[in-house]
């Protein structure tokens, strides 16, 4: 088969995820792999797609290789696949599959996002590899990238591709109704913003670190504004997403309320509020809500100007879920684990008190000990009977009758 490698990494061939491509490629010398680094050469690809388009339609499988990005994929390659949808690249019939790698921190959405825009264009999806950055240099890593190649060759010969839930929906955008401006008394700061540095200091000298700092984060609260654009929000504010890690893993904007403006049919990118939710929860930021022009955008923006204002008075901080518990864990054993090199992070990490690693909580773990032996006898547990139900719960019943009676 004719791989086409749409390399995603701003790297190039120094890409950690394309070392796997090169890798499943010295193992199947019967697949041609081609490789167009449409990260590194974006800018480029902009002035002329024609090299690109050549490609795609020469290729038999497109192959997006690339690191997780906050979420999803980098921003470049957001950019790619606009692009393709711009020229309306004939890519109808294709096969599409994608290797990324991360520390597994929301590969799902990224491989959703893509897998949704390749069906948007009639691409078959065969469901893509998701490798740990070091995978590679393990004897088992080695062993899930050739099972992947070997099923993946198995899916094309029995046409085993994705199910593709994706619609045409139209929207019909409402109309939003533009107040006069008034000269009252401004309260606070809310900033708007629309459409790897180890040592907290960005790689690129444009001052957007200064502005990052200076605007963004010394603000009271952030409403962020988009056009829903092939299932994210689009590849310009990707950029300004992918721009914020020169904060590194830090979450600096903890604590403070945020909030959407968002264009397009949300209810039916379920991707998308996905990543929104998970946005606010790793960020620890408050959610104060989402409005789109759906139904009555009016409405919908007084709702949130109303929670936003809610948040910011009563300071209220909505506890993290799964999204913002599971994401954090991801990146608190990383920042550990590399604590030598990225030295901010650890700093910020170990002051916030971030280092909750159950194996420091000896006196539970060697009660759970005892308690697990306890069980374990037939005849122990039977003298037990609901006593130890009622010893589960002792420690909440002494917070809620320590709660003196209003008269």
């Amino acid at each position: 088969m004719n791989i086409l490698v749409l390399n995603g990494s701003p790297k190039g061939e120094y890409s950690i995820t394309l070392q796997t491509v090169r890798y499943l490629e010295k193992l199947n010398p019967e697949d041609t792999f081609t490789v167009l680094h449409v990260g590194q050469r974006i800018k480029a690809l902009e002035k002329d797609f024609a090299p690109a388009i050549a490609a795609i339609e020469g290729a038999d499988v497109l192959l997006f290789s690339y690191p997780v990005y906050t979420f999803i994929a980098p921003c470049q390659l957001h950019r790619f696949i606009e692009l393709m949808k711009e020229h309306k690249v004939a890519a109808c019939g294709k096969i599409a599959t994608q290797i990324t790698t991360s520390k597994h921190f929301y590969d799902v959405t990224a491989h959703r996002y893509v897998q949704d825009n390749c069906q948007d264009m009639g691409i078959k999806v065969v469901r893509g590899l998701s490798a740990d950055m070091e995978d590679l240099t393990s004897v088992k890593g080695q062993k899930e990238a050739k099972a992947f190649w070997a099923h993946f060759h198995w899916c094309v010969e029995n046409e085993y591709f994705e199910a593709c839930y994706n619609k045409e929906y139209i929207v019909n955008h409402k109309p939003v109704t533009v107040p006069k401006a008034t000269t009252a008394p401004e309260n606070g700061d809310v900033v708007i913003v629309t459409d790897c540095a180890p040592d907290g200091v960005c790689i690129y000298n444009d001052k957007f670190d200064v502005f990052l700092r200076d605007e963004i984060q010394t603000a009271q609260a952030i409403i962020y504004a988009f056009t829903i654009k092939d299932h994210s929000m689009g590849s310009r504010f990707k950029m300004y997403d992918d721009r914020q890690f020169c904060n590194g893993h830090r979450t600096v904007t903890m604590n403070m309320p945020i909030g959407y403006l968002i264009s397009g049919n949300l209810f039916e990118e379920e991707n998308l509020r996905t990543i929104v939710e998970a946005r606010s929860q790793v960020g620890g930021n408050i959610p104060a809500g989402v409005a789109t022009d759906e139904s009555d955008p009016d409405k919908e923006i007084d709702k949130l100007v109303s929670s936003l204002t809610y948040a910011l008075e009563n300071k209220y901080i909505q506890p993290v879920n799964f999204y913002g518990v599971g994401g954090m864990k991801i990146f608190r054993d990383l920042i550990y684990q590399m604590r030598g090199m990225m030295r901010a992070d650890h700093k910020f990490f170990k002051s916030h008190g971030q280092y909750d690693f159950p194996q420091k909580k000896k006196g539970q773990t060697m009660l759970m000990y005892l308690v697990g032996a306890m069980l374990a006898n037939k005849k122990i547990k039977a003298k037990m009977g609901n006593k130890m139900n009622e010893g589960m719960i002792a420690p909440y019943k002494k917070v809620i009758d320590s709660i003196e009676t209003k008269s």
